[in-house]
């Protein structure tokens, strides 16, 4: 007899393999190092094996990490696929592919003379970089995965079956709200009127951000209601995690938030080639307005972190040359605590989303007024997640400075799985952008969209926002 067992979902699929993974991060509270095997990635001079090492230092050695976490993962994950009743032998061997592929269009990313930023360059003994950071490893596996998919696609066609891009970035985006929560409490350490600034930035940019494009998309790109939120989101929250939450709180095909994210990443690595050398020029008496401008305009977290320490070390050079000596630090936290409100308003965002959907669009046959029930039902489970990780870490790292300590050495290792997630879904995202198909998707027109919307009023609008709420903050000036 056929089993009626019904199959999960990728939601709770996420959610639960996201909070086992942040459950076994806890156990640093209990004196249990049980993720420190994890893999981590940076960059490396001379061999590509320096890029490889133990979230915990000294755990495991660097290959010895690599297999330790494709074992766990590909484990955990096979459980998911069991669960939505998947062929899990097909995973295995597709995801095998997939895992290894994907490390290792990263470690090339890594390579410090493209990932290493100017303050960096002395320090490992190179006399230049590209400077993207070592989220060009992404970059470099959404290029792989294109090739991949669209030049060799009988062997695409073979991983089909581990080739879930949205699985991997929602388990992404449950850890990672255990490592906001961590990055949240630092930020309570701050200056109060600097956060509260930050956050009156984003929510003043962000809901004037989502409401021109979605109308620009609408209006005159004729897009429907299911390409339009995920891409007014992707342009205008932040990127990929936005998109994607957008996309499962709407319920749109899985090949918009997609779209959407392939967009986002290729924009983002052009925003951080640009931007900061356009704040060196025009803000260095202003580094503040510059570091909260890198927040609001760079559409992902590491790249906007990165530009935003681009940023500060270019100001910072051209300043003391000018002879004022700011402290370092600054500018990357106002880029970091803007990014962070940004991450948190996701998931508000996405249950807006839900109960507008539900309740003005999607009514169902009888045009029936929708029940509370109904907005959680559309609601993306894995988003709860993120949420409950965020707030657990959140006020455990404020209750004591002892939890604090525990809360950042676990951050360290789980962000390794972060980043490893992160990875898998840029290369499946590649590996399923048939270009032909995305051409007949109207791709086209969603790149036109998002050029004529970031660098047409996004950037600018970010600038003058930012200009608003940082403008006359300086960093304090360095000691003697």
């Amino acid at each position: 007899m056929a089993s009626t067992t019904k199959a999960f979902n990728e939601d709770k699929v996420a959610l639960l393999i996201g909070c086992f993974v942040f459950l076994m991060a806890l156990g640093k509270f209990a004196g249990m190092d049980l993720l420190g095997w994890g893999l981590k990635m940076g960059m490396w001079v001379n061999s590509p094996l320096e890029c490889w090492s133990s979230a915990t230092k000294g755990f495991l050695p660097g290959v010895g990490a690599l297999l330790a976490s494709y074992a766990f993962i590909a484990a955990v994950m096979s459980v998911g696929i069991m669960l939505m009743k998947g062929n899990v032998g097909k995973f295995l061997y597709g995801f095998t592919c997939i895992f290894f592929i994907a490390i290792a269009c990263y470690t090339v990313g890594a390579n410090a003379y493209i990932a290493a930023n100017p303050t960096e360059i002395p320090k490992l003994g190179i006399t230049w970089s590209l400077g993207l950071s070592t989220e060009a490893g992404l970059i470099v596996a959404l290029v792989m995965g294109i090739l991949l998919g669209n030049l060799t696609p009988g062997f695409a066609e073979s991983l089909r079956e581990a080739c879930r891009p949205e699985l991997f970035v929602k388990i992404a985006i449950v850890i990672l709200g255990a490592e906001l929560g961590v990055k949240a409490a630092d930020a309570a350490g701050f200056a109060g009127h600097v956060i509260f600034r930050g956050l009156c930035a984003i929510v003043e940019a962000y809901l004037l951000y989502w409401s021109v494009v979605y109308y620009v998309a609408r209006k005159y790109f004729k897009f429907n209601k299911e390409w339009a939120a995920p891409l007014a989101s992707g342009i205008s929250i932040c990127g990929v995690s936005a998109a994607i939450a957008t996309g499962g709180a709407i319920r749109a095909r899985p090949v918009v938030p997609i779209m959407v994210s392939s967009l986002v990443v290729v924009f983002t690595c052009i925003e951080m080639l640009i931007l900061p050398f356009i704040a060196q020029h025009f803000l260095y008496t202003e580094p503040m307005v510059a570091g909260g401008w890198m927040g609001l305009a760079v559409k992902s977290d590491g790249g906007a972190i990165a530009s935003g320490a681009i940023t500060e070390s270019l100001i910072l050079s051209k300043m003391a040359g000018l002879g004022t000596k700011w402290e370092p630090g600054w500018v990357v936290m106002v880029t970091t605590t803007v990014k962070i409100f940004i991450d948190m308003f996701i998931g508000v965002w996405a249950l807006v989303l839900a109960y507008i959907w539900t309740a003005k669009f999607d009514k169902t046959r009888g045009e029936r007024t929708m029940t509370w029930s109904d907005v959680m039902d559309r609601f993306p489970r894995f988003v709860l997640g993120y949420l409950g990780t965020f707030l657990i870490l959140l006020f455990a790292c404020l209750s004591s400075p002892e939890l604090h300590k525990l809360g950042k050495s676990m951050s360290g290792a789980i962000n390794s799985f972060r980043v490893m997630f992160f990875l898998l879904t840029f290369f499946s995202i590649g590996l399923v952008s048939n270009f032909r198909k995305l051409k007949e998707e109207g791709i086209g027109r969603l790149a036109v969209v998002y050029v004529v919307c970031l660098f047409g009023f996004i950037i600018w609008v970010g600038l003058f926002i930012s200009y608003a709420f940082f403008h006359g903050m300086t960093p304090p000036v360095m000691a003697g």
